[in-house]
């Protein structure tokens, strides 16, 4: 089966989206798919096209054994929502000079196309599977543009925001099947009536060799907590570090990672002596290295968000890292259900403040449990090989709708 992944983001960019993507190319690779990748010069988060990709309208390379074409795409991670749409409608329409090399094409089997950006979604149905009749499968891993709203990125009455409604219901209407990174995510979807096939794909992480071992001490008497991931608005780093005292509290958070708060936090850190170390940007294998020498994990939301369960909980998991989540919705009943950690609402700075101070406190044997949870948790439920075997059969075994 050969099978085409069009996605906005792919490594070397860093984040979620980029990392869970990568993921699933990977994995459906070692299935025995053939796998290649449409996306564009990658520019997340810097907002500016990276070195070896500058002054080039496309770039096609080979990474880890998959082939990737790259187009052109206008960098920007400004605030200003003119600046980032303008990123999307660029690859959107250039993509479609992908389209005139008509063999290529028409050999993929099935062809994944990620949402959001709906632009780019929007683009690629139209032209894989309107003009070539190719089996698409959506991947839809955040509802926008609902958490658009929710974020404040948007108001429901703009403009903007029904052309976006209108590319969201258009590619859940005429995509061949679907699948969405959570149970909401899928819940979402029926609710629109067009009965697609459908499967209920996690970002969990792959068997990483070497985890298993903890580095982490046994005295909780200062607690070492980490945050590894992207520094933006939805995640709202730098308004946890400025209302929580790790320090007076004894505790240490030690942030990886880059975005747009990342200046901001390494200026507070410096100015701040609040027990907490910036160490900017790592790459994932080094950080992945060093998640078992840590206590626990915080996992943030800014705000609930309809749909998203953050892959860094899936993350830590193999590692056996407790996580302090701080949300709502399937996430927080994920960890609370299965007891992988402590939960409290979303920008709750007290509840959180509760929760380190009650991981800190509790006996050997209770702190063992929720790592011991975390590891198991990896292996069955939440086994990305065991997924992606499931995923592999899916994409072979469905049926092709008129």
């Amino acid at each position: 089966m050969k099978v085409l992944v069009v996605s906005f983001y792919y490594p070397p960019e860093i984040g979620a989206a980029a990392s869970r993507i990568s993921n699933m190319v990977e994995g459906l690779q070692r299935e025995g798919a053939e796998v290649e990748v449409l996306t564009c010069l990658p520019s997340y988060p810097k907002g500016r096209i990276f070195e070896g990709y500058r002054r080039r309208l496309w770039k096609n390379e080979t990474i880890n054994g998959i082939k990737v074409y790259r187009f052109w795409t206008y960098a920007s991670v400004s605030k200003n929502p003119f600046s980032r749409v303008m990123g999307m409608f660029m690859f959107a329409i250039l993509l479609w000079t992908f389209g005139l090399r008509i063999m290529k094409v028409r050999s993929y089997d099935r062809v994944v196309v990620q949402s959001p950006p709906l632009p780019v979604a929007f683009s690629s149905i139209l032209l894989f599977r309107f003009i070539y009749r190719r089996p698409t499968v959506l991947n839809v891993s955040d509802l926008w543009p609902t958490t658009a709203v929710v974020l404040g990125a948007m108001k429901k009455d703009s403009l903007y925001y029904r052309v976006l409604a209108a590319m969201e219901r258009f590619v859940y209407r005429h995509t061949t099947v679907y699948q969405g990174q959570s149970q909401e995510i899928i819940n979402h979807v029926e609710a629109f009536g067009f009965g697609k096939r459908h499967f209920l794909y996690r970002n969990l992480q792959p068997a990483i060799d070497g985890v298993g071992a903890s580095g982490v001490t046994a005295d909780r008497s200062c607690l070492r907590l980490v945050y590894a991931g992207l520094l933006g608005v939805a995640q709202d780093i730098l308004g946890m570090i400025e209302h929580i005292d790790f320090k007076q509290m004894g505790v240490e958070l030690h942030i990886f990672g880059d975005g747009n708060q990342s200046a901001v936090i390494d200026s507070y850190v410096k100015t701040h002596d609040c027990g907490v170390v910036f160490h900017g940007y790592k790459p994932k294998g080094e950080i992945s290295r060093l998640l078992s020498s840590y206590h626990a994990s915080i996992v943030p939301l800014a705000v609930a968000i309809k749909g998203a369960v953050p892959s860094k909980i899936f993350d830590l998991l193999p590692h056996g890292t407790p996580v302090l989540f701080c949300g709502g919705g399937e996430g927080e009943r994920i960890v609370a259900a299965d007891r992988l950690g402590l939960v409290s609402p979303p920008g709750d700075y007290d509840a959180l403040r509760a929760n380190i101070l009650a991981l800190k406190s509790i006996s050997d044997a209770e702190y063992e449990g929720y790592r011991t949870r975390c590891k198991e948790a990896s292996k069955h439920e939440f086994s990305f090989d065991e997924q992606m075997k499931k995923y592999y059969q899916f994409l072979k075994n469905y049926q092709q709708e008129s």
